[in-house]
């Protein structure tokens, strides 16, 4: 078992013991490494002022660069992995990195303050080995704000950096000599790692996973860290006893058999996009939206669940897929659908030392219809005033068989709406049934009236959502996340 927190930095091996495992990678950056380069805009993981770079390498070649949010990152997580930096992307004769040049070249920074979160944006888009669309470019970059330049430019460098510099570069060339460093150093061993009194786990398989929370039934469970850094940053709370998921193999894998899709609990929203889009096309868009690629890069599809929060877009989406959850304690598994999850705000049905390991979700067929919309203040990384997720199965006659209508901010956990179900069951898709579902929503809920919307608002729009979802199904149109 290894003792100290090691990582790769600018082609050397780091080890890190004696600091805190809550200090984030953007204290140790600009504290005790000196690198002032990444700077510090929300410390909520909102601006990407603080976006790095990270990979991880299986010493077969395969490397997989995906930019993070410093600021919310535990130092931890970057155990037996590859980190970059803005200062990384000079080489030893101080040549500008192809992303730096192109910024240059188009002119696309003013005060400068975000530059090296863009830069470090495009760093790993560049090296994304899926195609290079135009699309593909305004998601990387949806979790950077910039208040100066209006963004043309920097979208004219991320097209030039593409058509001046197209092939591998000197990170490339790396991998080889990284994936050694990190097997001879890292390997599969789990990390236990102590500092002023605070513990980080990070075990490498579900059975070792069985015996840490066993011993340690009461320690804080770390994912995607996208909450826990929050805490961290904005209540300035310290952990005392932390286990990390995100080494467990076990977790991160997703499978398609016959009629579900099985999800790892600690598969990331980024990993899960495309299987689940390929499922439910209609659901490419709306996962895009779940905040910025920083964010999807890291955050878990079992954390964003088990975190109950009522503005998780994740639980609507998966109570309307009528998923079921897979939970583990001591090595015995448990099944339990999610609607039966949620008993209350931050609230669910885990028991002590229970974590959640998978989530399976029935397959669509072909009688089957979905929709799924975020309604916020901004397109673009957001929090929603109402996430509405539809799903109805068709008889052999075209009308609702079974319904699924599930909402997210809305009350203080995400729900399905039985009573607007059994509205429309057994009716045809039209403006009567339209009609029905909505006014049966707006009976029932109780919307929650805050900063990002009436209560009126959202009680309005979930009927909307509705009727949206109604005509989309009756044309066989896509519908349009928005």
């Amino acid at each position: 078992m290894g003792d100290a927190i090691q990582f790769v930095l600018d082609g050397r091996l780091r080890t890190i013991r004696g600091l805190d495992p809550n200090t984030t990678v953007l204290e140790w950056l600009r504290g005790p490494e000196r690198r002032s380069g990444t700077k510090e805009g929300c410390a909520e993981g909102d601006c990407g002022a603080c976006t790095v770079a990270v990979a991880e390498t299986d010493g077969a070649g395969t490397t997989h660069w995906r930019a993070v949010n410093a600021c919310i990152q535990p130092i931890a997580t970057l155990h037996g992995r590859w980190l970059a930096t803005v200062e990384s992307l000079c080489g030893s004769d101080d040549a500008l990195h192809p992303v730096q040049q192109a910024m240059v070249e188009t002119h696309a920074s003013q005060c400068g303050y975000c530059t090296p979160g863009f830069v470090m944006s495009l760093f790993a888009l560049r090296h994304d080995p899926a195609p290079a669309t135009a699309e593909a470019t305004l998601r990387a970059l949806a979790g950077n704000l910039c208040r100066c330049t209006g963004y043309r430019p920097i979208l004219a460098a991320a097209g030039r950096m593409r058509e001046t510099a197209p092939g591998p570069d000197r990170f490339d060339a790396e991998v080889p000599a990284v994936a050694a460093l990190l097997a001879a150093s890292c390997g599969d061993a789990e990390l236990g790692y102590d500092a002023d009194g605070r513990r980080w786990h990070a075990p490498r398989t579900l059975a070792a996973l069985d015996r840490v929370l066993a011993a340690r039934p009461t320690a804080t469970l770390v994912a995607g860290a996208t909450d826990l850094g929050l805490e961290i940053t904005k209540r300035h709370r310290r952990f005392d006893d932390l286990v990390f998921l995100g080494g467990v193999d076990e977790l991160r894998g997703v499978r398609r058999g016959a009629g579900a899709l099985d999800l790892g609990a600690a598969v990331t929203w980024a990993d899960a996009h495309a299987p689940l889009a390929a499922a439910w096309p209609t659901l490419d868009e709306f996962v895009a939206r779940f905040a910025g690629l920083q964010i999807r890069n890291v955050a878990t599809l079992g954390g964003n669940i088990a975190n109950a929060s009522p503005i998780g877009d994740g639980s609507p989406l998966f109570l309307a897929l009528d998923a079921t959850l897979l939970l583990r304690r001591d090595g015995v598994q448990r099944a339990l659908p999610l609607r039966e999850f949620f008993l209350g705000y931050r609230r669910t049905a885990l028991q002590p030392g229970e974590i959640v390991e998978r989530i399976v979700v029935p397959l669509p067929t072909p009688s089957t219809r979905f929709a799924a919309w975020k309604v916020a203040k901004r397109y673009d990384s957001d929090i929603s005033a109402v996430c509405g997720c539809f799903r109805v199965e068709l008889d052999a006659r075209g009308r609702i068989a079974e319904a699924a209508i599930a909402f997210g901010g809305m009350a203080a956990v995400p729900l399905r709406v039985p009573d607007a179900e059994a509205a429309v069951v057994g009716r045809d898709l039209d403006d009567a049934t339209a009609e029905a579902g909505a006014r049966a929503i707006a009976s029932v809920l109780a919307p929650i009236d805050d900063l990002r919307a009436s209560a009126g608002y959202r009680r309005d729009v979930a009927g909307a959502l509705w009727r949206r979802a109604v005509a989309a199904f009756a044309t066989g149109k896509a519908a349009r996340h928005g």
